[in-house]
């Protein structure tokens, strides 16, 4: 659509890496706020997290790739890191062991602090989604609904160009966003700890699901050709995890309060 948000000289501003940027600076911005707020959390070890976080998710997402297609980039691992983008879940599952790690170390609640990572989450992809639109990856498939974008730029990476397709990107946008606003709506209402952040995982991958159906980039990779995508696969298991962790805590918390 236009992935290239300016130019100066030989010097590229792309507007993927942008709007990741801002979506991490905002990230950033919140997690600071709610978690010096409920928890006391300093400057440094917010800093800190999110260094360790990108770090993470870096590396999470660009070795996920390795299930869209293992034998090219077994045979080719520069490919990895040739700004090829990421695989989200990889940089999702990546992060949450280090988050549990990180709290666990800094002494701050970690279920608190999972529900206050799941806005941030939400915040960060919300605006990696809008990239993804500009630059033209995760694009959908070719339709005739009134619903669609026709991506021209030839440095685009949506296929085939000049067609109609689904605008995947954009409603993953809205759908991550609107997550956003039901955590926020839910904050003051959570009934325990890690609520929060279990909702979002289920309610996330449950989607996910579904618009994957839509998806027209079939090298992301399928574990059954045409019928079940890597990420679908993933958010099964996310969706089977994260319910299980949420009947445990909430039968806990009816034992504690009786």
């Amino acid at each position: 659509m236009h992935p290239v948000l300016f130019k100066v000289g030989s010097f590229t501003v792309y507007t993927y890496g942008f709007c990741i940027a801002i979506g991490a600076l905002l990230g950033f911005l919140y997690m600071y706020w709610q978690g010096k707020k409920q928890y006391g959390l300093t400057f440094d070890q917010s800093n800190n997290l999110f260094i360790l976080l990108i770090l993470g998710g870096v590396v999470g997402g660009k070795l996920f790739m390795l299930f869209e297609d293992p034998s090219l980039y077994l045979s080719q691992p520069k490919r990895l890191f040739s700004g090829s983008g990421f695989v989200f879940y990889g940089s999702l599952l990546t992060a949450i062991p280090i988050m549990l790690w990180y709290f666990k170390k800094i002494k701050v609640p970690v279920l608190g602090m999972l529900d206050v990572m799941a806005a941030v989450t939400c915040i960060v992809h919300g605006f990696g989604r809008i990239g993804c639109f500009m630059a033209g990856c995760c694009y959908g498939l070719p339709t005739d609904s009134f619903l669609s974008v026709v991506f021209t730029n030839p440095v685009c990476q949506a296929e085939p160009l000049h067609t109609p397709l689904y605008p995947t990107q954009l409603v993953e946008a809205i759908f991550i966003f609107s997550i956003l606003a039901l955590l926020v709506m839910l904050k003051n209402r959570k009934q325990f700890d890690g609520q929060l952040f279990l909702i979002y995982l289920m309610v996330y991958a449950v989607g996910r699901g579904i618009l994957e159906m839509f998806r027209g980039d079939i090298d992301r990779g399928f574990l059954i050709e045409n019928i079940l995508s890597n990420s679908q696969f993933i958010s099964l298991i996310v969706i089977s995890a994260a319910l299980y962790f949420y009947i445990r805590l909430n039968r806990n918390k009816k034992i504690i309060t009786r």
